[in-house]
This record gives structure tokens, C-alpha cells and sequence, in this order.
């Protein structure tokens, strides 16, 4: 039998891990309709990019029928796409703002 004096504890660390969250890419599609300026506008005030970005991007976007306009999180993703479409339905244009996991 063993014995262990009466005032002894067993004290047990855990390791803690912190998991980055996922991230996702939020895109542009292109369309017919919305012009190329409102396309520039949404990318220099939603997505913060400079003139020459947006209109590369913008470019590329019409070219291609997507482009990626930044990489966040979850809930940032999310607010960016309802910003863009937000603003779409409030300027008439059926511009179409989607998230994917990265």
C-alpha cells in the first residue's frame, strides 16, 4: 500500500494551443451592368486599395469574371460582403460580392 501525506496535491499543466482562425478570400464577379468607376469606388473604399490597385484589380476582375479583393476572417468577411452588396442595391447595380475559405 502506498501512502501520501495528507496535505499533497498533484498539479497537472495543460498545454494551451491557440488555433488561427480560418481565413477567407472575399471576390468580386463581374457582370454587364455595373460600371467599371463603381467597381474602383467599392475597391478604394471597402477594400482601402489605392487608385492604381483598384483599377488593376478592377481590370482584372472584367478580364477574368472574378478577382479576389483581400483575405480575413470569418466576421471581416462577412461585413465586406454585405458592405459591397449594400452599396450595389443602393447604386442599382447587380454587382455580386461572395466569401470562400481560403
Amino acid at each position: 500500500m502506498s501512502q501520501r501525506a495528507p496535505d499533497t496535491q498533484v498539479v497537472v499543466k495543460e498545454k494551451t494551443e491557440t488555433k488561427k482562425p480560418k481565413l477567407y478570400r472575399v471576390l468580386l464577379l463581374n457582370d454587364d451592368y455595373t460600371t467599371m468607376e463603381f467597381v474602383v469606388f467599392v475597391l478604394e473604399t471597402v477594400f482601402h486599395k489605392s487608385i492604381e490597385e483598384a483599377t488593376a484589380l478592377m481590370w482584372r476582375i472584367h478580364q477574368t469574371g472574378s478577382g479576389v479583393c483581400g483575405v480575413f476572417a470569418y466576421e471581416i468577411a462577412e461585413m465586406k460582403v454585405a458592405t459591397v452588396e449594400a452599396m450595389a442595391r443602393h447604386h442599382e447595380f447587380p454587382l455580386k460580392c461572395l466569401m470562400e475559405e481560403e
